[in-house]
């Protein structure tokens, strides 16, 4: 069978979207004839990549980069032009190479995206599996100054012609799930729930070959990931230093727009101990040993819809948890089912600066214990493992039945 991936990211970009793509036409092109299309790689911003030129897994799949407008520095503009313009060239593709598909996953960008991409598969009868990582046009309206419900009441049409059309929609959270059903009037067996993924191999293999604790004398607090507004990593800044916690040091191992600030921000707590470290993506384990609590915090509402992907990477890593995140959340819920840390309200750094505090003074044993919660949960419900073998499994009964 002849599998299209219709993606917004591949590596080397290190994002999620990229990694489930990757991993996905590695699985199916053991039994299927798979063909990646995608942009040239642009992810995070900042970042020049040289001339892919032959990929290094061509002998296994084909992968296409089309010539599409890429807009890795955010802007509401540049981010719709690009949208559109990835949504063309599929168009396009599809137009060309029709009678040599069989069936389409699709994780590109939302709305134009997907919208032209859905067209094309319905102009020639191919059915569609959509992976949605996040919901537009709501994702969309926190970022809009004005005119917000005129952009929804005209984008959200948009979105359930989108998701209509698909023959499987894949979501990445319960709620977001129930939202989507409720809102794009989709029947619930045409919807299915697969967190995104870590590659456990990764973190269990640094734990084999690790030499030696990586222990410091203070007490560490660390978030890892990207510094930009909906992360809001100045309150975790801001709650440290109201904790006043001589012997703990928090580390903000990452990168984005916001670093600069952040930095600045930090050096009006002169009697704290903050630092900013560099995270490449294959040091996250190691990077994340060195942490006795791993910080998860989100703006109010970013979380009530989506799981962070740093959760699974947080609870693979055998760290006890403090997330700041929408308590009626799937992110919140995970955490407290797992009894693998402390949840607390988004903002609010008063509560946050109390949760350090306890965390701060919570036995070693306690703390371990909750490490080893967090890493039996995310290996039963957010391995790699499991969740691509969902996936597969979800496009290959397609594949069966067309």
């Amino acid at each position: 069978m002849k599998l299209l991936i219709i993606t917004a990211a591949f590596p080397p970009e290190p994002v999620v979207s990229s990694n489930i793509s990757h991993d996905l036409a590695r699985e199916l092109s053991l039994n299927n004839q798979v063909t990646v299309i995608c942009p040239k790689p642009t992810r995070p911003f900042g970042v020049v990549y040289p001339n892919l030129g032959i990929h290094e897994n061509q002998s296994l799949y084909k992968r296409i980069q089309l010539r599409s407008f890429t807009s890795p520095q955010f802007s509401l503009l540049g981010r719709f032009r690009e949208s559109y313009s990835i949504g063309k060239c599929t168009y396009d593709y599809i137009k060309e190479n029709h009678l040599a598909i069989d069936v389409l996953y699709v994780n590109t960008w939302p709305l134009f995206g997907q919208y032209f991409t859905i067209r094309a598969a319905k102009r020639y009868n191919l059915p569609v599996v959509i992976h949605i990582q996040d919901i537009y046009p709501e994702s969309l309206l926190s970022k809009l100054p004005i005119f917000k419900t005129f952009f929804y009441k005209l984008l959200l049409p948009v979105d359930r012609y989108i998701q209509q059309n698909s023959a499987k929609v894949i979501t990445i959270s319960p709620n977001m799930k129930s939202l989507l059903v409720k809102t794009r009037k989709l029947e619930e067996k045409n919807v299915e729930v697969v967190f995104n993924w870590q590659d456990e191999e990764i973190f269990l293999d640094y734990k084999r070959n690790k030499k030696k604790p990586l222990r410091h004398p203070l007490f560490t607090f660390m978030y890892l990931g990207s510094l930009n507004t909906t992360a809001a990593v100045d309150i975790l800044i801001r709650a440290f230093g109201k904790a006043n916690l001589m012997n703990a040091r928090l580390v903000i191992a990452g990168n984005g727009p916001k670093k600069d600030f952040l930095i600045s921000l930090s050096r009006t707590y002169q009697n704290t101990n903050i630092e900013f470290w560099d995270a490449q993506m294959h040091k996250v384990p190691e990077i994340q040993d060195q942490a006795d609590v791993l910080l998860l915090n989100l703006s109010k509402g970013a979380a009530q819809f989506a799981l962070p992907s740093k959760l699974s990477a947080y609870l693979f890593s055998e760290k006890p948890v403090i997330a700041s995140v929408d308590e009626d959340s799937d992110t919140a819920r995970f955490i407290s089912n797992a009894n693998c840390g402390w949840v607390v309200p988004p903002e609010n750094i008063e509560k946050l600066t109390v949760a350090m505090i306890n965390a701060a003074q919570t036995p070693a044993e306690k703390l371990n214990d909750y490490g080893k919660n967090g890493f039996d949960f995310a290996s039963e419900n957010l391995s790699k493992k499991i969740n691509l073998h969902k996936i597969a499994s979800i496009i290959e009964d397609i594949l069966i039945s067309k």
